[in-house]
């Protein structure tokens, strides 16, 4: 799942280089910390949050078919 979002984030980030994701897993459930440049903040997150609500439910699809749950924080 990791590389799934820095996959869909790295290609819409202006700064790719600078995406970072961090991957914790306890009791199969899956934590995701996605941290970007502050110029690509408002573009990874969207009008209203739609961007990233659409990132979390790929991710989400993602573990459900894994049988685990997944969480994605933007920091």
């Amino acid at each position: 799942m990791k590389a799934l979002v820095e996959f869909i984030v790295g290609k819409l980030a202006n700064h790719p280089d600078k995406v970072t994701v961090t991957e914790t897993e306890e009791d199969g459930a899956v934590q995701l910390k996605l941290v970007v440049c502050e110029d690509d903040k408002g573009k990874i997150i969207g009008k209203q949050g739609r961007v990233i609500k659409a990132v979390r439910a790929l991710v989400g699809a993602a573990a459900t078919k894994q049988g685990k749950r997944a969480f994605l924080e933007v920091e």
